[in-house]
Parts: structure tokens; C-alpha cells; sequence
């Protein structure tokens, strides 16, 4: 079912959402103060390509330098990564097989708010929805 999953969030939203991760991901790299935000953009692109398997967990030894990069983070591309996966849902939403997906993809806002001081771990057991 996860692979099913998988393939259908590919075609129906996650190839663009993964494009523009890596597009935000590679406009943050232009600046050195935002190189952070560039690698945690390649880092949740993955996640956002291929969902189902996987979770997010907080990392245990995030501290202050984690929130102030939040901070910057979600100034320099979280917001409009938030409208990306919000306009995906609402077109996802439209069909009834689409609204799993919907919800998955309003699920992953809060690693797009805010991915400092979470990581992404392989975890077989879990489910997005």
C-alpha cells in the first residue's frame, strides 16, 4: 500500500513540490548566511519526492542556533513552500482518491514551517495520514 501510495503522490503532487524544494534549495545556497536553509531544502526534498515510509522526529540535541535558523529559514523559503503544498492539497482534494493525499500533504507543513532541529528517519511502520 505504501508503494501505491508512493507512485500516486509522485505523479500528483510530489514532482512538483520536490522542484520546488530544489529551486528554493538552490536559491539559498546563493548566500552564505543561507547555505543552511539550501541543505535543509535538499534534505526535505527527498522526504516531500517519496513520503510514505518515512517520519519526522525531533532531534534531540537541537538548541537556540536551530531556532534562529527557523527563523531565517521560514523568511527565506518556508512561507512560499507552505503556498506550494497548500495549492497542491486543494487540487488534490478535488477527487476522493486525491484527499489521502491532500491531508498527507498538509501533514508535511510543519517540517516546511520549520525543518531545523527535526530529521527525517526510514521508519516502515509509519503513515503520513
Amino acid at each position: 500500500m505504501r508503494t501505491l501510495l508512493n507512485i500516486i503522490w509522485f505523479f500528483f503532487g510530489g514532482l512538483p513540490l520536490f522542484l520546488g524544494y530544489v529551486m528554493a534549495g538552490i536559491i539559498s545556497c546563493i548566500f552564505i548566511v543561507t547555505i543552511p536553509a539550501g541543505v535543509a531544502c535538499f534534505r526535505i526534498a527527498g522526504y516531500v519526492l517519496w513520503p510514505f515510509g518515512k517520519r519526522v522526529v525531533d532531534k534531540p540535541n537541537a538548541g537556540a542556533g536551530s531556532a534562529l535558523m527557523n527563523i531565517v529559514w521560514f523568511l527565506v523559503a518556508g512561507l512560499w513552500l507552505v503556498i506550494g503544498h497548500i495549492t497542491t492539497a486543494a487540487a488534490q482534494a478535488v477527487t476522493i482518491i486525491g484527499i489521502p493525499l491532500a491531508i498527507a500533504n498538509l501533514k508535511m507543513i510543519p517540517i516546511t514551517c520549520f525543518p531545523f532541529g527535526k530529521v527525517v528517519i526510514h521508519d516502515p511502520t509509519a503513515s503520513i495520514l
